[in-house]
């Protein structure tokens, strides 16, 4: 069944929100929870993974679940997807990541004394969390959103085990996120990015635009990747 366009988007939306809402809630409201109670970097590896994970299965048969402005990019560098619904399903999942951070920040806000730290930013130098430079974020963010766009399109495929692709996908996210929090507080989704630069300490949106460049250069590279791969066969 052919989902309309507003249905597409829509989910695309409430995917997009729950993925920035539950990976960054994870990181700005249980990550360094005193008395040595926070989750951790492992447990902000697991949020953003959980997310994509439930979002893909709930709403992945009305949109495809891209709930990123990389992987769809990345979807239609591939031939997975149409290039004349890119701007609506990254506006949507613009907006469902603001709508997200917006939540996000009345909640970390309501309390006296609340701080809200970085507020689950992405940055590099003095805003990376282990204080790593640019070349290495842009080098990490490119890879690691490569590999990404490579396990999306080979879970996905016609040829792949039925009903485990949202599975494969969020263990991927989970990894990606054990890797690279240290270098970036992971990005490889320009829209999660964007949605706590706006809330956020001010340097964040300054240096957002890495956080669209390499991980769109990345989805590119790993669709093309793919696709050497594959050959002339079908997907």
């Amino acid at each position: 069944m052919e989902h309309s366009t507003y249905k597409k988007l829509s989910a695309e939306f409430i995917g997009t929100f729950w993925l920035t809402l539950g990976g960054c809630g994870s990181a700005v409201l249980a990550a360094a929870f005193p008395n040595n109670l926070g989750i951790g970097f492992l447990g902000v590896s697991l949020a953003f993974g959980l997310t994509v994970v439930t979002g893909a299965y709930a709403l992945g048969p009305i949109s495809g679940g891209h709930f990123n402005p990389a992987v769809s990019i990345g979807l239609a560098a591939a031939g997975r997807f149409k290039a004349s619904q890119l701007a609506g399903y990254i506006v949507s999942q613009v907006l469902g990541a603001i709508a997200a951070a917006g939540v996000l920040y009345l909640i970390a806000t309501g309390k006296p004394g609340a701080d809200i730290g970085g507020f689950a930013t992405n940055g590099f130098g003095e805003h990376s969390p282990g204080k790593y430079g640019m070349t290495a974020a842009l080098v990490c963010e490119v890879v690691m959103t490569a590999v990404f766009l490579i396990v999306i399109l080979g879970a996905t495929a016609k040829r792949a085990a039925g009903g485990f692709a949202g599975l494969a996908i969020g263990l991927c996210l989970t990894l990606i996120h054990l890797i690279s929090i240290p270098v970036t507080n992971t990005s490889v989704n320009p829209a999660r990015s964007t949605g706590p630069a706006l809330f956020g300490p001010s340097y964040a949106v300054s240096e957002l635009w890495l956080f669209w460049v390499a991980p769109i250069v990345g989805a590119i590279i790993g669709a093309l990747i793919y696709r050497a791969l594959l050959g002339n066969n079908d997907d």
